[in-house]
């Protein structure tokens, strides 16, 4: 039976990832991951999540399931999160948020939900995203398809093209998965007036975006994140929101996300949740705990609140500024190429450009781990390797 096996590989990133530990050089950097690291080159458990897990250790009293759904604390706060405390659709009572097994289970249980309503309906995807994205709609029985979004000749976003493209070739009732914010894998983000053009075709055109919301908080700042996608759930008459908690809070191995629904009245959103709730009981019963709460224990707190907020603008700052360092640090070695890119896209992901036999030489000659796209995670500067990877990355593109 199992020698009939077909494996489609290793994720490209993971490969990469093993790779690099085999590599003996102590002198590497690793630039692949999508954490956030510290000045120290460190995954940090926030100040806010230390304390909150200290509370609920010295609380806890019971071990028992937390219910299909998830914690209710905690689904109760992502509406606001995501939409705005003041938000309309939150008022009339049209959406509701389930606990998920990280950003990635959201996402699958939506496209699950999508598929159980619309079998094989085709989701328009970005050219590039995220690399999961593909394999969990497709896995879930959707049919992919692409729509132009970064432009090569300045490492920006082509949103004519986008545009041009959705108008000639998308129909009602297909599915537009759209980022939030902080695009992964190229950093390059919808200004408001194109999430505003964007959301009059999804009304005009009739169809249902999904939005992934993976990085709140570290681009612009946690409101100004969500402007775009608030600015669509107040127009449209249902949409889905998958996000993750595992960045904001540094939470990654508690996999820890929210599927979010939208729906025309709350009677249809009452019947979706629980159309969500039969395909989570037979995928993995239960969302874990932990995560969920410390979330809910946070902001449940002022104090806890403010600090892990406090945190969160120190990391936002930190990414901007190394941003800031290594277009310094290639214009200081004579590299004449545009590096606006570099300070113009946002978050923790820049999307260099740098071609295969660019990506190789970086990794063979200067040790420089990137993503096979050229992709890197800008928190994986620190002061140590910013001179080093500067000098691989002018190199390359001399």
């Amino acid at each position: 039976m199992f020698e009939n096996i077909q494996s489609r590989g290793v994720d490209q990133i993971l490969a990469m990832m093993q790779t690099f530990k085999a590599d003996a050089r102590e002198t590497k950097v690793d630039l692949i991951v999508g954490v956030y690291k510290d000045a120290k080159g460190d995954v940090p458990v926030m100040r806010a999540v230390k304390e909150a897990e200290r509370r609920l250790i010295e609380a806890e009293d019971t071990k028992t399931y937390v219910g299909i759904s998830g914690d209710p604390v905690f689904r109760g706060q992502v509406p606001a999160l995501l939409l705005g405390a003041g938000s309309p659709v939150i008022a009339q009572e049209r959406v509701a948020s389930l606990q998920t097994v990280g950003g990635s289970g959201a996402l699958r249980v939506g496209c699950d939900l999508l598929n159980a309503v619309m079998p094989a309906q085709k989701i328009w995807v970005s050219t590039p995203t995220w690399a999961n994205h593909v394999p969990i709609a497709t896995d879930a029985g959707l049919t992919v398809d692409t729509y132009p979004y970064f432009r090569p000749s300045d490492r920006g976003l082509d949103f004519e093209a986008m545009m041009a493209h959705l108008e000639a070739h998308s129909k009602a009732g297909e599915i537009l998965l759209l980022h939030a914010c902080c695009h992964n894998p190229t950093g390059v983000d919808m200004s408001l007036e194109q999430w505003q053009i964007v959301t009059d075709f999804v009304v005009e055109r009739g169809l249902i975006p999904y939005v992934d919301c993976a990085y709140q908080g570290l681009g612009n700042g946690m409101e100004e994140d969500a402007a775009g996608l608030r600015i669509m759930a107040e127009k449209v008459p249902e949409m889905v929101l998958a996000s993750s908690f595992s960045k904001n809070f540094g939470i990654y191995r508690e996999r820890t996300g929210a599927l979010s629904v939208i729906a025309k009245t709350p009677e249809d959103l009452t019947k979706t949740l629980k159309a969500a709730e039969t395909l989570i009981r037979s995928n993995y019963s239960m969302p874990p705990s932990h995560g969920a709460r410390i979330v809910a224990t946070v902001f449940d707190d002022a104090d806890l609140t403010a600090d892990w907020r406090s945190e969160l603008d120190e990391m936002r700052v930190r990414i901007a500024e190394v941003r800031q360092e290594l277009r310094a640090k290639l214009e200081a070695r004579q590299v004449t190429q545009d590096l606006a890119f570099l300070t113009d896209q946002n978050g923790m992901f820049s999307y260099t450009g740098f071609n295969p036999e660019q990506v190789t030489k970086l990794r063979e000659d200067h040790g420089i781990y990137t993503a096979g796209d050229g992709r890197i995670n800008v928190a994986g500067l620190t002061p140590e390797n910013l001179d080093a990877v500067a000098d691989g990355f002018a190199a390359v593109l001399r």
